[in-house]
């Protein structure tokens, strides 16, 4: 039951508005004065204020004004029910931010009706925020910060629980990091990892790519998801290519045992998509024979190779410089799969 509060200091005026709510099936929360209104709307967050704006201690309008200035209280609407019928009293408290404005005397049946209408407004309201708070939790991560506005804007635009779609899947592995690794202090590899880290996943988000997760030394990052990218497999290469060329720069502020090579396996193909865990611990990922085939093409890959499937070469072979591999036995496939190299974009 949705609940309302009710600022008047008018103990007749109060239980009629009381009286309205109650028969249309509202809870009412009632306050004497403006002080009182104030405290408890901080501590019962009701869904819709009714304030009257002369009132002993704090003004209506006072109230409006810092209700309005609070993050935690500003999505309530406010409703002005008041004796000031003036322009100029009207101006004000629309300008403070209320809703709505009602002049004394009313209609029991128009207020009535206006407050169903802010209520429904406000579960409007209150699921698009709900909505808007999900794709930041759940996208902010993984993606740039342009492609988590774009989802709030749109999030009708999101295939979340369990989509089927295309994506490209990229899966990129720093070449000789385990025998690196061996002969590094822990905090010293932590942190040339990170530094590799933040060059891929930096790329990969401005090339609107998701980053999906850690493996390790390894990243794998989706492409069509959450946002629908009709050049997919163009990007996916796109990142790769520019991670391999960015990294001749980078790494040289390693020491040369430090600078290692990238190699990179890219499939295209159709995969769910959706949030995988528990209510307590969610990741939005993609599973399915295309991420494992990215992964087998990578692990593959030697020499800052960048190994494409069949299909994601079918996708922009005209785009694309290439070299043909060949078939490969690829674990866990009965088949052969076709393998391709790319060198680079046709000018």
């Amino acid at each position: 039951m949705s609940k309302i509060l009710v600022a008047e200091d008018n103990p007749n005026a109060r239980q009629l508005v009381h009286d309205i709510l109650e028969s249309i099936g509202y809870e009412s929360i009632l306050a004497i004065d403006g002080p009182s209104a104030l405290a408890a709307a901080q501590s019962q967050i009701p869904d819709l204020i009714i304030l009257d704006v002369n009132m002993p201690g704090m003004s209506g309008f006072e109230v409006c004004k810092i209700i309005k200035a609070d993050p935690k209280l500003n999505h309530i609407p406010i409703l002005m029910l008041t004796a000031q019928t003036d322009v100029e009293s009207r101006v004000a408290g629309l300008g403070l931010g209320a809703e709505d404005y009602i002049a004394k005397p009313y209609s029991p049946r128009e207020l009535a009706a206006r407050v169903s209408a802010r209520i429904r407004a406000k579960s409007e309201s209150d699921t698009l925020r709900r909505t808007q708070e999900m794709v930041r939790q759940t996208f902010e991560r993984y993606v740039s910060p342009s492609v988590v506005e774009r989802l709030l804007q749109n999030p009708s635009d999101i295939k979340l629980g369990g989509q089927l779609q295309e994506v490209t899947v990229l899966f990129s592995d720093l070449e000789g990091f385990t025998g690196v690794s061996e002969k590094t202090e822990p905090e010293m590899l932590l942190g040339i990892l990170n530094r590799y880290h933040e060059l891929v996943v930096s790329i990969i988000q401005r090339e609107g790519g998701t980053v999906d997760k850690f493996i390790g030394d390894g990243v794998m990052a989706l492409y069509n998801t959450p946002l629908i990218q009709a050049d997919h497999a163009l990007r996916a290469v796109r990142t790769a290519l520019s991670i391999r060329d960015e990294l001749v720069k980078f790494s040289q502020q390693f020491d040369p045992p430090y600078r290692m090579k990238i190699n990179f396996g890219i499939h295209t193909g159709t995969a769910v998509v959706g949030n995988v865990g528990t209510p307590q611990c969610m990741n939005f990922t993609a599973v399915g024979d295309t991420v494992n085939l990215a992964s087998r093409l990578q692990a593959l890959s030697s020499n800052a190779q960048i190994l494409l499937s069949q299909a994601t070469y079918d996708q922009l072979h005209n785009q694309l410089q290439s070299n043909v591999i060949g078939t490969r036995s690829v674990k866990n496939r009965s088949e052969p799969v076709m393998i391709y190299e790319a060198l680079g974009l046709v000018s």
